[in-house]
């Protein structure tokens, strides 16, 4: 009996033993968890702290960003390399041209736009490239249906001489007609204006400078591009465009100048009229592009070189099969001396394909058959992009 009551007070204090260990333990994990729970508030605090900071300097950063000088400028730009291989002449590749847009919104009715081209990569003394200004103006919204422009602007004329950008058309090269009697890329500077009386129909004005062509009457020779350019005599353009049935897009141009050698020594003052009138009609994938230019130039100078006259005219249909490939065909005339007797009118035959790696970057190629005053052949291939 004696050793039942031993072994029972042993185990009893043993029990207790453990139950007062098991309870100092408690105790102190209840106090770790405390000590925890507090770190764990104070971080949770100063997380709170560093949301607020950070919200409140990303609104400031917003805030500033609106505020910003740069909030309304946007830049762009385009680009084409060119591979040429002809018969009568050695193959050829060139940067053709590499532009940058810059513009900028002062307010919802005032803008200013610019492009900055290279062409052929390199420019300076005794190279093959030139730098060039191609457009600064600002633009001013008088209201609703009218707009006014000043500074250097391109010519409201032909299909690419306002859009020019490589996948907006077909084709390594630009056409002929537009580049030699038209001729694009054309630019002066002056006033404009634009006014839409009705939705679809746009008639655009502008004084501007002129072209200055020497003794020789080449119209794309002419072109001063704003560069201390000879101002004595100006050039009036006057443009009606009507785009108010779907996939149609009809234009008509018109251009005066008193003098377009500008008052040269020993030339004869010539005054000059361009007339310019072209179609774009498109049924879902099926795009026809056709244009008709013709320079009227008096005086007995231009009309002994057979340069009184400069006529050209296209037909283009073009198919594109989806977002990536689309096909053309063009058929061209042209002539710097269309008031002479003499064979020397320019012909052209092409037909290409554009490749689109993204809607705004393409491949192209193309072949192209010359006849009537020139004889050769050869193909062009191409890549261009725009942003």
């Amino acid at each position: 009996m004696m050793k039942k009551t031993l072994i029972a007070s042993v185990l009893v204090g043993l029990f207790a033993s453990n139950t007062a260990i098991a309870n100092q333990e408690t105790d102190e994990l209840r106090k770790v968890i405390a000590q925890q729970q507090q770190v764990l508030e104070s971080l949770e605090k100063r997380l709170d702290e560093t949301d607020q900071k950070l919200n409140a300097t990303a609104d400031q950063v917003e805030i500033t960003a609106e505020n910003s000088a740069f909030s309304n400028t946007t830049i762009g730009g385009y680009g084409e390399l060119h591979y040429n291989n002809y018969e009568d002449s050695d193959a050829k590749v060139d940067f053709h041209r590499f532009v940058l847009f810059f513009g900028h919104e002062f307010s919802d009715t005032v803008r200013f736009f610019s492009e900055f081209e290279l062409e052929h990569s390199i420019a300076g003394d005794g190279k093959a490239g030139e730098v060039e200004l191609e457009q600064a103006y600002v633009e001013v919204d008088i209201n609703e249906e009218v707009s006014s422009k000043v500074g250097l602007f391109l010519i409201p004329v032909g299909i690419i001489n306002e859009t020019h950008e490589p996948p907006t058309f077909y084709g390594v090269e630009r056409n002929g007609v537009e580049k030699n009697i038209i001729p694009a890329t054309w630019w002066e500077a002056g006033v404009a204006f634009n006014y839409k009386p009705t939705g679809g129909l746009s008639i655009d004005g502008a004084a501007t400078s002129g072209l200055s062509v020497g003794d020789d009457y080449k119209i794309r020779g002419g072109r001063q591009k704003v560069a201390k350019a000879t101002a004595e005599n100006l050039a009036y353009t006057g443009r009606v465009k009507y785009t108010a049935i779907t996939g149609l897009e009809l234009a008509a141009t018109v251009q005066y100048q008193t003098d377009i050698t500008q008052g040269k020594d020993g030339v004869d003052v010539a005054d000059a009229t361009l007339l310019e009138a072209h179609v774009i009609y498109q049924v879902q994938d099926f795009t026809v592009r056709a244009l008709y230019a013709r320079w009227d130039i008096d005086g007995d100078e231009a009309k002994a070189l057979g340069r009184d006259e400069q006529t050209g005219w296209y037909v283009e249909p073009s198919y594109k099969f989806n977002e990536k490939v689309g096909v053309f065909a063009r058929y061209s005339e042209y002539d710097n001396n269309a008031g002479n007797s003499d064979s020397t009118t320019v012909e052209s035959t092409s037909v290409g394909v554009n490749y689109y790696i993204h809607e705004n970057v393409v491949l192209k190629a193309d072949y192209e058959n010359l006849g009537g005053s020139k004889d050769s052949s050869g193909f062009n291939l191409g890549f261009g992009y725009q942003f």
